[in-house]
């Protein structure tokens, strides 16, 4: 992860809950009174937030000691002690909630994406994300996905072209749409088509699309729609896939399936966080 872009994410995290002060913390312990805390896992899963974790207390104060008992993208039992924090019991107590909802949401990420990975079972096709994530954590989810064996979808508007069915719709058709837009980018962003019927992908096709995206296909259809496309066309299914239907894209031959449940639906795990008195 982008480390600075971390830190600021953080630092504005805690201002929105800390605000002026933490009128409880703040009058019950001095100052300088130190302890001890532990994370805690209360779900099976897998870990994802060792960087939260670490930045997070380092952000309230530099002289707080993390000591990790785990690393992302490792399994996690109940029971299972994740970290140790030690420092100023204030910046303790002002952190624990912000870092915890983070890493909470991000382990559930990283465990649903290992289950969705697992149950594909594919050495060819790669699980991605999509956009549909919460808005200011999008980073910190798609890190979550890579964590759990998966791989991102474009980050935002910027760095990759989707034609979606609105824009073909406003454009007119596909060929309108990706005229248009190798016209005005660079040689060096791709333009993904999403097609939802095979005279879309034949469009797509001879309008020059790096990438055709499936839409709400079925495998069997896939299989054969497949065929037409050249080897150096990246292919993608989307739309309708759940864990219940995934292992039946198996065979597919798509490139990559991306499953926007990974992070706009996601339960996150329980972890909580107790004084320790080791």
């Amino acid at each position: 992860m982008n480390q600075l872009k971390l830190q600021k994410l953080l630092e504005a995290f805690f201002i929105e809950d800390i605000g002026e002060r933490d009128v409880t913390t703040d009058a019950i312990f001095p100052q300088e009174q130190q302890g001890e805390i532990v994370f805690l896992a209360k779900d099976n899963g897998v870990f994802c937030g060792e960087e939260i974790i670490q930045a997070g207390f380092q952000v309230l104060n530099p002289a707080t000691e993390v000591r990790m008992l785990i690393h992302d993208g490792d399994r996690m039992e109940a029971g299972q002690k994740l970290a140790t924090v030690k420092g100023k019991i204030r910046d303790l107590l002002k952190g624990e909630r912000v870092i915890l909802n983070l890493v909470q949401r991000m382990s559930g990420i990283t465990t649903k994406t290992r289950e969705a990975v697992e149950t594909l079972n594919s050495g060819y096709t790669k699980i991605s994300d999509t956009r549909k994530t919460t808005p200011g954590l999008r980073m910190l989810e798609k890190y979550a996905v890579t964590v759990g064996g998966g791989h991102n979808h474009r980050f935002g508007l910027y760095d990759a072209v989707l034609i979606k069915d609105n824009h073909i719709a406003f454009a007119g058709s596909i060929a309108n749409a990706v005229k248009a837009v190798k016209q005005s980018i660079g040689h060096m962003v791709k333009v993904e088509v999403e097609t939802e019927t095979k005279e879309q992908m034949f469009e797509a096709l001879a309008a020059g699309a790096d990438v055709i995206m499936f839409d709400n296909r079925k495998p069997e259809e896939i299989v054969e729609w497949i065929t037409h496309v050249p080897e150096t066309v990246t292919t993608e299914a989307s739309g309708g896939i759940t864990l219940e239907n995934l292992a039946s894209y198996r065979e597919s031959g798509v490139d990559y399936i991306s499953l926007g449940f990974l992070t706009h639906s996601v339960k996150a795990l329980d972890i909580s966080v107790k004084v320790s008195f080791d």
